[in-house]
């Protein structure tokens, strides 16, 4: 049987596969912020160090948050272990967030809420009260920083509320390089703040990683280079196992969810989990759910026969705007057409990061493709 999320979280076997939390690098004991300054040796005047043994400004991310009023701030984060919940409040614009060791392996934000946890005054958290980091503010960066939710089913059996989010991000313009995201079920909620609101997200040479619908949301979010690894599950003896995404678009979004030159890959038996489902929520049945995965490669663990499903028969996937184009690997096999939609080459060019971010290109050195 495999390790459990905890398990790995401890033993700290650093195998590529099971992206384990490893222990701080040996040069974090004398250099904690590495490149980027110490409080003696500001990079900006808006610039807050966190080190959990004290040489920073602050000993928790959330303090420094705190601290961190107005708009342009930076956080440099020394490598640890942050035990804790993190919201950076539509106030804080333009926050980034570096983890310093420029491995995110180094710099983990991680708790154990789940949506069924009880709150201390009573009820539950519910999904988005799960997530260990919420990010409304637009303009939000990260570099290098793994966030993390680590709440388990097997120690929670009664618990049916079990979606526990690692990170939600609501606003505009929100950007995450090098970043990893781990969890189960709805690891990455990618939001935005009101129906209304497009907000544009973009994640480059990310690792996301979870079982049930473990990337979901109403954002116009691009996903460049990235890897999505699904996760084996000793709870099911029969796939499905679950979702690698869940959109929930706007109907009025002419861009959901973008998958560019990214890697499918599994730890569960082939054929376990499915690509896709749409998610139409009951306070938002006018979402059509969109999502385009093109040029990437998708690995065995993902069914290729029946690809997508429905959430809800309601609303049937074919009804929503799910389409490929150009991808390989032997879960991207067209076995059943019907089954796979497909862009053509015209359809396919209304479908680029450049096309989906508008006028907002990261600044972060990535270059945005536009085919």
């Amino acid at each position: 049987m495999p390790l459990s999320r905890r398990a790995l979280l401890t033993a700290g076997t650093g195998a590529a596969a099971a992206l384990a939390l490893t222990p701080a690098p040996a040069h974090a004991r004398t250099r904690p912020f590495g490149r980027h300054g110490s409080p003696d040796r500001r990079r900006t005047p808006g610039t807050l160090y966190v080190d959990p043994h004290g040489r920073g400004d602050f000993t928790s991310v959330q303090a420094a948050v705190t601290a961190a009023t107005g708009s342009g701030r930076t956080l440099v984060i020394a490598p640890g272990t942050y035990r804790e919940t993190v919201t950076v409040d539509a106030g804080r614009t333009e926050m980034t967030f570096i983890g310093a060791s420029e491995d995110p392996r180094d710099v983990v934000i991680v708790y154990d809420n789940a949506a069924g946890t009880p709150t201390p005054g009573g009820g539950t958290h519910g999904t988005s009260g799960s997530a260990t980091t919420t990010v409304q503010a637009d303009g939000f960066s990260a570099r290098w920083i793994t966030f993390a939710n680590d709440w388990l089913r097997a120690d929670h059996p009664g618990t049916t509320g079990t979606q526990a989010v690692a990170l939600k991000a609501q606003g505009d313009r929100s950007a995450f390089w090098h970043c990893r995201f781990l969890g189960h079920q709805d690891t990455l909620y990618a939001d935005s703040t009101a129906l209304s609101v497009f907000a544009r997200q973009y994640y480059a040479h990310c690792h996301i990683e979870g079982d049930v619908d473990f990337v979901f949301g109403r954002a116009t979010a691009v996903y460049e280079h990235c890897r999505f690894r699904t996760l084996d599950r000793g709870d099911l003896s029969a796939p499905p196992y679950g979702f690698v995404f869940a959109p929930s678009t706007a109907r009025a979004n002419p861009h959901g969810m973008l998958a560019v030159r990214c890697r499918f890959t599994s730890g569960a038996p082939d054929r376990a989990y499915k690509l896709a489902r749409p998610w139409v929520p009951s306070s938002e049945t006018t979402a059509r759910p969109a999502l385009v995965v093109r040029d990437s490669v998708i690995g065995p663990g993902i069914d290729p026969v029946a690809p997508y499903a429905n959430m809800r028969d309601a609303y049937p996937w074919q009804s929503m705007r799910f389409a490929e184009y150009r991808n390989s690997g032997p879960g991207a096999v067209v076995g059943v057409p019907a089954n796979r939609p497909q862009l053509t080459a015209a359809e396919a060019a209304l479908h680029t990061p450049a096309a989906y971010l508008r006028d907002w290109r990261p600044r972060e050195g990535a270059r945005i493709s536009i085919g």
